[in-house]
């Protein structure tokens, strides 16, 4: 990329000198011990049981230099690493910068036990710094099949921000927020046998539960009777037949059945009730809340970060991802939005792993759901940097990119023969595929009228939409066999990239009017068939412009789904304006406000409105792109290699004056804020945790020339498109400026 002609130029090594003192500066001290232990990808691993027999250590340096070396030891007991004497691994000095998935290398670890380690770092050519404080973890059977370990469920106790008294011993109560699980209530001086009604819900009707709320919303009513005296009691929730059957997740025993609820209805109950004696016990898998923090200068986009933050958190209650409460089945394309919206609000990675695995050999019948895989397999390890999951499960991916479906010229279809018995069993999919493109199509449950989410899409043998996701994961899978020292591979999944890249501009693209079509012999552009290439790389950079006007004209004409990879493709087109709008519009029903501000549903819902899916639950996690999108796209902060070793910081925030983002990461917290003034200047402040290293991109602000400062030194930059790029900032505090 050709360097930004400045006569700053010659301040480079300048800076360059202050970023090497400032790493000398981290070397002399020493680093600090490590902190965030975690084995398996668990923080807290002693929760779990874990069955590899050589388990993966991650930890966060304790400094903001680069890591030289590390140490583990791993001892049978706590005495004997409280002396420091790993009598199943000493690792020794090891030099490598890796702190991230290092794998067990020690004797063989006992089967059923509890083990203890700690890990110490150097950094330059000092001494070591201090041991990290001791983590246990359990082991189960070492001959067990290949499982993620994942934790139990945990439990919290919400107290009301509401109890009315609406007639004697008839109350209501609020929550505040809607969560899955059930109610705990105290009762004094009751006699034994007393019937008292329980009524949960999410709709209010005033001061009372809506107790017809129509479609998928929950209401529920249950009876206790009561015993002698002050008792405290635990609601049983009563089962509902369609989401206990035999494809839906199952409560475990130890929590039992649950249902989502914000509002609660006691009835007939002895004893006068208030906040003291009434709690919602919500079911979620463990979170940080935290680990993550989002504020800005827009209210409305700070409620949208928080309402898809904590929908992440709710939706969690099996302990897999599912689509929500009226099935509780997972699916891979709902799950690829979970896991990286779980991603960037908590420091967690197991759950995302798990329920990845689970749809492996649980397949479902969309297209592209099927291709999603490799995109989930993708970000579980460009998270992560762990190779575990997809060295185990790389068999399967391959026969995921659906290569098997290919004509000579690199495009898939279902609908022209190839989708044999075989094809069906590599993909572990028992039934047909289908394509799908978006959800509900038009004309079916009870959508009379043309409601639909697909942009009267013209379906056709050879899709658009299927061959741009078919494309993404051949370019993922290559890289994949690439990370676990498959070369041959990769070499032919990227010459099949490129033969499929080059069918489907030839094939799809409407070069008169400069955007794709439907699919082969379709003369129809939906939103669809331009926003997913456009998300994924496939768009000619002389014709981002058309599509990109193209995807803008069409707006929000598609579902909660398609809004994670509508609002991607505008982040990568450089329309993070347009986004911004698209995320706080508070004039549409098609938004995340009009879900908080008319609805009052306080987990993302699972379309835009009720109109457009009339049985629609109001708790799914697939509605809750912003929890990604605010901080990968419009606060710009992606890993761009495995475990975040390298991070690209490329904010676009539109018209918002401030914004603050704290990120977890395998490696620790990133921290990036920023102050906006158009025309006049953008500064932008980043925190990188120790052996992290960042790419940072600056808009250009429409300056050909310009200043660019890091931490008030002149810079000269290369130049990306619209934008300034500082390459290889060092972990550390920096402040970036950039002026007309």
């Amino acid at each position: 990329m050709k360097s930004h002609e400045s006569t700053t130029a010659g301040t480079r090594p300048i800076v360059l000198l202050a970023s090497l003192l400032l790493r000398g500066l981290a070397f002399a001290q020493g680093p600090a011990a490590p902190t965030g232990l975690m084995c398996e990808l668990m923080a807290r691993p002693e929760l779990a049981t874990i069955t590899d027999p050589t388990p993966r250590f991650s930890w966060i340096v304790g400094s903001t230099g680069r890591q030289a070396a590390y140490q583990i030891l791993v001892a049978s007991d706590r005495e004997s690493l409280d002396r420091s004497q790993g009598d199943l691994w000493d690792s020794g000095k090891i030099a490598s910068a890796q702190s991230t998935a290092v794998a067990y290398a020690g004797r063989p670890l006992p089967s059923e036990a509890t083990c203890f380690w700690k890990v110490r770092t150097w950094s330059g050519d000092g001494g070591p710094g201090p041991f990290s404080a001791a983590q246990s973890f359990r082991t189960g059977r070492l001959d067990a099949p290949y499982q993620t370990a994942r934790y139990p469920l945990a439990t919290t106790a919400v107290q009301p921000v509401k109890v009315a008294r609406k007639a004697e011993g008839h109350y209501f109560i609020d929550f505040g927020r809607s969560a899955f699980g059930t109610v705990e209530l105290t009762l004094a001086g009751s006699d034994a046998g007393r019937k008292v009604e329980v009524h949960l819900g999410e709709v209010p009707a005033g001061d009372a539960i809506d107790r017809n709320p129509g479609g998928s919303r929950r209401y529920r009513m249950m009876t206790l009777t009561t015993e002698q005296g002050t008792r405290t009691y635990r609601v049983a929730i009563t089962p509902d037949k369609r989401n206990t059957g035999p494809q839906a997740i199952k409560m475990p025993e130890s929590i039992g059945e649950v249902m989502p609820f914000r509002y609660c209805e006691i009835v007939n109950s002895p004893c006068e009730i208030d906040a003291s004696s009434v709690r919602q016990i919500a079911v979620h898998y463990p979170f940080d809340d935290g680990a993550s923090r989002f504020t800005s200068s827009s209210p409305v986009l700070d409620d949208v970060w928080g309402l898809c933050k904590y929908s992440i958190k709710a939706t969690s209650f099996c302990g897999v991802y599912v689509d929500g409460d009226r099935e509780r089945i997972p699916y891979e394309g709902d799950a690829y939005i979970n896991q990286l919206c779980h991603y960037s609000v908590d420091r967690e990675y197991t759950l995302a792993r798990y329920s990845h695995e689970y749809l492996i050999t649980h397949a479902t019948w969309p297209t592209e759901w099927i291709l999603h895989s490799v995109l989930i397999a993708w970000a579980d390890y460009l998270y992560t940097g762990d190779t575990d999951s997809i060295a185990h499960f790389y068999e399967d991916l391959k026969a995921k990119t659906l290569l098997a479906l290919a004509r000579e010229d690199g495009l898939i279809s279902t609908q022209t023969g190839l989708v044999t018995r075989d094809v069906l069993a590599s993909i572990h999919l028992s039934g047909n595929l289908r394509d799908l493109v978006d959800w509900p199509h038009g004309n079916i449950l009870g959508l009379q009228g043309g409601y639909g989410e697909t942009d009267d899409f013209e379906f056709k043998p050879i899709n658009t939409v299927v061959n741009a996701f078919h494309y993404r994961a051949l370019v993922l899978m290559g890289r994949m066999a690439a990370a676990i020292g498959k070369g041959d591979d990769a070499a032919r999944f990227a010459q099949a990239a490129e033969r499929a890249l080059r069918s489907f501009n030839d094939k799809l693209f409407d070069k008169a009017k400069g955007v794709y079509v439907d699919g082969e012999g379709s003369t129809h552009s939906a939103l669809h068939a331009n926003m997913f290439p456009l998300a994924f790389g496939l768009v000619p950079p002389e014709h981002v412009r058309s599509v990109a006007d193209f995807v803008k004209s069409r707006g929000m004409v598609c579902s909660v789904y398609g809004s994670q990879y509508l609002l991607e493709a505008l982040y990568e087109a450089g329309e993070g304006d347009f986004a911004l709008k698209l995320m706080t519009d508070r004039s549409t029903d098609r938004s995340w406000p009009h879900m908080i501000y008319d609805v009052g549903t306080t987990i993302t819902l699972e379309a835009w409105d009720n109109k457009y899916k009339p049985n629609q639950d109001w708790n799914h996690a697939w509605g809750a792109a912003p929890a990604n999108i605010i901080p990968r796209c419009l606060m710009g902060v992606q890993p761009i290699e495995p475990g975040f070793a390298k991070v690209r910081i490329r904010p676009q925030v539109g018209d918002l004056k401030t914004g603050s983002l704290d990120l977890p990461t395998v490696r620790g917290t990133i921290h990036v804020d920023f102050a906006s003034e158009p025309g006049r200047s953008f500064v932008l402040n980043v925190e990188l945790p120790g052996n992290t290293e960042a790419a940072v991109c600056l808009p250009r602000m429409g300056q050909a020339e310009g200043e660019t400062l890091v931490d008030g030194n002149v810079v000269a930059p290369t130049e990306e498109g619209d934008f300034v790029v500082i390459p290889n900032v060092p972990a550390g505090r920096h402040r970036f400026e950039r002026k007309p």
